[in-house]
């Protein structure tokens, strides 16, 4: 599933674009928990790939796809904002799992 977003950014090389899944709003004990004392997501659907790197003169493929839901490191990749959406864009190797 591509979004119009999405369509907008081609990522270079082994990187890839993933739209950060929100987790739902908790409350705990009847307080409220502002966004920025929430940690960040760590799973998010990939929506964007690259076609890969290259090694020894061959391009090897990517092991992910668009569509797959994935687990990242907490600190990886770089953060943006296109049409209003947060996105992030990191490397294949910084995709930790891939969720079934």
């Amino acid at each position: 599933m591509t979004t119009q977003s999405a369509a907008k950014v081609a990522p270079l090389a082994d990187r890839v674009v993933i739209k950060p899944l929100e987790e739902a709003e908790q409350m705990r004990g009847g307080l409220y928990i502002p966004d920025s004392a929430k940690e960040k997501p760590q799973q998010g659907e990939v929506i964007a790939v690259g076609p890969g790197r290259f090694e020894k003169d061959q391009r090897v493929p990517m092991d992910v796809k668009v569509g797959d839901k994935v687990l990242y490191g907490k600190y990886s990749g770089t953060e943006v904002t296109l049409d209003g959406g947060q996105y992030l864009i990191l490397r294949e190797s910084d995709v930790l799992a891939v969720l079934n």
